[in-house]
């Protein structure tokens, strides 16, 4: 199945950020730390390449640290940006946020011109929860679904400046299906778009090269098998995810693994690591 989300709102918002770049002067860019390069939407850099930017990784407490340490190493060097780390337990303060905007604009600030910044990011990456920790109240809602937030909306920080949330954007048309099916896994697309089965598939078998262990241990299998069908069955005998007759059901052993995945019960893995890196 082709992987294809871009619902009308999100055409909307594409054509509302052309409008709000010409009036702001940063962008803050929120990737995933699990899957730093699938989730950074390559029609948000075309559109704001002129702004200065700060990369935040989000949901840091569910990726591998030391690959989230290599990743920002590495968007630094390679892209010339500045990189922050945000997870659930060390989330990024206002004050914090405001000294690296103006650490990089301190040459082009003026006093009488709108302090305005954009925060974008792929649907599900955590804005509205980042939000909502910079301000210390509930401005925008959070949730385990994507799309949650469908327009735009500007809150008030301090020294003069003023953030631009815009919704969870992807692009017109996902060419790498395989970034596409890591956005899947990591809950950027809804699982009404995908086939579940197959992108539950995909992360058993990045889960059986990448991370045998883990397998092994949240699932109690003594040896992974070769066998991606065996594999299947063994999960699904230790989940309860079984047909009438005792049969493997795929589709539940996938929204298993997908659900484990996701909200961490697996651990701290990431799904992508920095060129670099062996």
């Amino acid at each position: 199945m082709v992987i294809s989300w871009y619902p009308g709102h999100m055409r909307t918002a594409s054509r509302e950020l052309k409008r709000i770049v010409k009036e702001s002067q940063a962008i803050i860019e929120l990737v995933d730390a699990r899957a730093p390069e699938s989730s950074s939407n390559p029609m948000l850099k075309a559109l704001t390449d002129d702004l200065p930017k700060i990369t935040v990784l989000t949901k840091g407490d569910l990726a591998n640290q030391d690959t989230t340490t290599c990743w920002k190493k590495f968007i630094e060097e390679t892209s010339k940006t500045r990189c922050l780390v945000s997870d659930y337990d060390n989330p990024i303060n206002t004050r914090n946020l405001l000294k690296e905007i103006n650490s990089i604009l301190s040459k082009r600030l003026s006093a009488n011109k709108q302090r305005q910044i954009i925060i974008a990011g792929v649907p599900n990456v955590g804005k509205s929860t980042l939000l909502n920790s910079l301000i210390g109240r509930k401005v925008a809602n959070t949730g385990n679904e994507p799309a949650i937030t469908r327009t735009q909306q500007r809150i008030k920080l301090e020294q003069g400046w003023y953030l631009v949330d815009t919704p969870g954007l992807l692009w017109p048309k996902l060419e790498n299906q395989d970034n596409a099916r890591i956005l899947a896994c990591l809950g950027t697309i809804r699982n009404t778009a995908v086939d579940i089965e197959e992108i539950g598939w995909f992360l058993a078998e990045t889960l059986r090269r990448e991370y045998p262990n883990v397998l092994k241990i949240r699932y109690d299998i003594n040896e992974i098998p070769e066998s991606m069908e065996i594999l299947y069955e063994s999960v699904a005998q230790k989940t309860g995810s079984l047909l009438k007759k005792g049969q493997p059901d795929y589709r539940k052993v996938s929204q298993v693994l997908l659900n484990d995945f996701r909200s961490g019960r697996l651990g701290r893995l990431s799904l992508e690591r920095p060129q670099q890196t062996p």
